[in-house]
């Protein structure tokens, strides 16, 4: 049982909460009545959890010595020597086989961008996750194959602005978590990552500010392209990021973002009253021609 505990929290499963991102399509593209569409839907979600998964575990296997040293990442099942590296391996394989595998069979193109995703993830793991900015450019692409596999997954064409939307918002919290991981271990002798040092709080303010703008307006326009009348979920989103900020900056929160907005009351009622917006909207409000 410690063990099967072990592999479980190996998975990650509040990282899980980042796949939501795959039913953005079938939402704004008003399929969310749609059956099957839902079905579709969730087997994606099925498919990018398990191949997010497998990813996980290789990083953690990986980075293994260097999380041991770092405050909250040292308990981690396989930094804390709870699940065994070789054990570690095998259910990596067996994730990544089975998310694949379900990808497939959702459709070939969904297959493809599933592999991608899994690329981009481990292209990171191994190489870019030492390079300054780019680091978080790569997690940022890892949402972008999100949002495009749930379009494809329900059957449309993802929107240019939505996409454009998505990257500038995990763009935002990217550099965000980068400010919270300089916070927690800025009273250590040495950081847990080789380009942590590269950054700064001045640096990432900077960033914050134009990853903002930028995930403001591309969704301001985006609202408008869709249907006019989303632009009244517009004040949800800005007291969402700028209630975001004011966590990051005052609360030395956001080293783990699933963790600050799913604990953080105002952000979830924030996040209810912008989901029940959208629907009535969607469901009601005339389509301008």
């Amino acid at each position: 049982m410690r063990l099967l505990k072990a592999m479980i929290d190996a998975m990650r499963p509040k990282q899980w909460v980042k796949n939501v991102f795959l039913f953005a399509a079938l939402v704004f593209a008003r399929k969310y009545l749609d059956i099957t569409a839902w079905s579709q839907a969730l087997m994606g979600f099925a498919a990018f959890s398990m191949v997010s998964s497998s990813g996980y575990i290789f990083n953690d296997a990986r980075d293994r010595e260097a999380d041991a040293q770092h405050p909250k990442k040292k308990f981690r099942a396989i930094a804390a020597g709870r699940l065994p590296v070789n054990i570690a391996y095998i259910e990596m394989v067996g994730l990544f086989t089975c998310g694949l595998g379900l990808a497939y069979f959702i459709s070939p193109l969904f297959f493809l961008l599933a592999l991608a995703y899994f690329i981009n993830t481990m292209t990171y793991s191994l190489f870019f996750k030492n390079f300054v900015i780019l680091d978080v450019m790569f997690i940022a692409m890892g949402f972008l194959w999100r949002v495009a596999a749930g379009a494809i997954a329900v059957g449309v064409t993802p929107s240019p602005w939505l996409l454009m939307c998505t990257g500038f918002l995990s763009l935002f919290l990217g550099f965000n978590k980068r400010r919270g991981e300089i916070v927690l271990v800025k009273d250590q002798e040495g950081t847990t990552r080789k380009n942590l040092e590269q950054y700064s709080e001045t640096l990432v303010t900077e960033l914050q500010a134009i990853t903002t703008s930028g995930t403001i307006i591309s969704y301001g326009l985006y609202t408008i392209e869709n249907n006019q009348w989303l632009m009244l979920t517009i004040p949800h989103v800005l007291y969402g990021i700028f209630r975001y900020i004011y966590l990051v900056t005052q609360h030395n929160e956001g080293g783990a973002p699933d963790e600050t907005l799913l604990k953080d009351k105002p952000i979830l009622f924030t996040g209810l009253l912008y989901i029940l917006t959208i629907f009535a909207v969607l469901q009601f409000a005339p389509v301008a021609t």
